[in-house]
């Protein structure tokens, strides 16, 4: 179960366990549940992350778009050095917001 703070125009999702195959249909259910219970943008903080799978990874898309139709944001921080490197490779980082640990 993600951490869920909501802060002024945004709401923070902080999963605190790779996003990986095992959980991501959970993590997806959280994902689309904060987005339709407010119009907030949505920060994805990846703090203790260490490993995003390809399954993750769609779930992250598949959140950006739904965001994007309503012309909301997504931006996912906090991201450990390999998975920025996994981010930057596939040009997500043009999408939408990516930002590495420190």
């Amino acid at each position: 179960m993600s951490e869920i703070v909501s802060q002024g125009d945004q709401t923070i999702i902080k999963p605190g366990m790779d996003v990986v195959a095992s959980m991501a249909e959970d993590f997806k259910k959280e994902l689309l549940s904060v987005i339709n219970e407010s119009s907030a943008d949505i920060v994805i903080d990846l703090s203790g992350v260490e490993m995003v799978d390809s399954v993750g990874i769609g779930v992250i898309i598949a959140t950006h778009n739904t965001l994007n139709q309503s012309d909301r944001k997504l931006a996912v921080i906090n991201v450990a050095k390999d998975v920025y490197g996994l981010f930057t490779t596939m040009r997500l980082n043009r999408r939408f917001t990516v930002e590495g640990v420190g």
